[in-house]
């Protein structure tokens, strides 16, 4: 009959608490992946799909969107934030791109404030339109974290060395706002996008 002391000494139990070792190493990291560290990634730089000459821009119609399609809110509106509100609202022109599906309709739903009904949105890609500031601010929000394992060495023992570390690669950009350029569009207040 085996003795309960040589299973708790035998090889396996050991490897086994090793593995466990190396799992809590890898689980501490990943709790250690939070917001602020995940926006100090660099953005992916990509050229902006729609190049429109001024003297163009000029002749364009000016387009202006509404909502599709509106679902009132049971909710009151906090007037604390009318200010806010007033100053989200404000109609700002912009041109969209959507960089993962080129040229395709971006469809999404909002709503801006507690109070306010939720709004469906359809808007144009590459066209220059207007649209209000709550709208290019949640196009110009819609980005994403790339994660990856980077092969190196992360600990070692007496015995063998362990590699792979969960790493933030880059922030891509899925959707975007691009101000129009020879008019003031101010979106985010006092900052333009940059």
């Amino acid at each position: 009959m085996v003795k309960k002391q040589d299973i708790l000494n035998s090889p396996a139990k050991q490897e086994m608490q090793k593995l466990e070792k190396q799992f809590d190493a890898f689980d501490d990291h990943v709790k250690n992946l939070t917001q602020d560290r995940m926006n100090t990634a660099s953005k992916l730089d990509v050229e902006p799909q729609t190049k429109i000459a001024q003297r163009d821009m000029e002749k364009m119609k000016d387009i202006y969107l509404k909502p599709k399609r509106t679902i009132p809110s049971k909710e009151k509106f906090n007037e604390d934030y009318r200010n806010d509100y007033n100053f989200a609202k404000e109609y700002v022109q912009f041109t969209a791109e959507n960089k993962e599906v080129i040229g395709e309709t971006i469809d999404f739903w909002i709503k801006p404030f507690p109070g306010l009904p939720a709004e469906e949105w359809s808007v144009p890609s590459n066209k220059p339109i207007w649209a209000p500031r709550y709208v290019a601010e949640r196009l110009k929000n819609c980005s994403y974290h790339r994660l990856t394992m980077q092969d190196r060495a992360i600990s070692s023992d007496g015995m063998a060395q362990y590699y792979g570390q969960l790493v933030v690669d880059n922030t891509v950009q899925r959707l975007d706002a691009i101000p129009v350029s020879g008019r003031k569009s101010i979106f985010m207040g006092a900052t333009n996008f940059a």
